[in-house]
C-alpha cells in the first residue's frame, strides 16, 4: 500500500527540477532537494526488496524468513522516508513563502519531522511495549 505513494511522490520530486521556480531556489535548497529525492529512491529500493526476494529467492513461498526480512526491511524504509519528506516539505514551505528566511521551512519541516517520528516509530514502538489488556474483535464477516 505504501509503494504506489512513495512512487509517486518519487515522480513529483524527479520532475520538480523542470520546473522554472526550481531553478530560482539557492544552491543549497536544490542540494536539499536531491538530499530527499536520494532519501526517497533508498526508501523506495528498501520497500521493494522483499517482492525482489520474495519472487527470486523464495520462489514464491512464504518462510517464517521472509517474513521477519520483510518487516525488517519496510521498517528501515521509514526513516528515509521520513527524512526525506521532511527536507521537501522544507523546500516547498521556502517556495510557498517566498521568503529568504529559511526559519518557516525549518519550523514547518521539524513539526512534520516530529509528526512522521511519532506515528511511524514512537507510537509502535510504545504499543509494542504497552500492548492492550484484550484486543477488540470484529464479528465474522464485519470485516468485508
Amino acid at each position: 500500500m505504501v509503494l504506489p505513494g512513495i512512487q509517486t511522490l518519487f515522480g513529483f520530486q524527479l520532475i520538480a527540477v523542470f520546473n522554472a521556480r526550481f531553478s530560482e531556489l539557492d544552491t543549497g535548497d536544490r542540494v536539499v532537494h536531491l538530499s530527499a529525492l536520494v532519501l526517497i529512491a533508498l526508501a523506495i529500493a528498501l520497500i521493494m526488496t522483499p517482492a525482489a526476494y520474495h519472487r527470486i529467492s523464495e520462489q514464491g513461498r512464504t518462510s517464517v524468513y521472509f517474513t521477519k526480512l520483510a518487516s525488517t526491511l519496510i521498517a528501515a524504509a521509514m526513516l528515509p522516508l521520513l527524512i526525506g519528506l521532511s527536507l521537501d516539505i522544507y523546500v516547498v514551505t521556502r517556495i510557498a513563502m517566498d521568503s529568504r528566511d529559511v526559519w518557516p521551512g525549518a519550523l514547518v519541516a521539524s513539526a512534520a519531522f516530529a509528526v512522521f517520528v511519532s506515528l511511524w516509530i514512537a507510537f509502535p514502538y510504545w504499543h509494542r511495549s504497552h500492548p492492550p489488556k484484550a484486543k477488540a474483535r470484529l464479528p465474522a464477516g464485519a470485516d468485508s
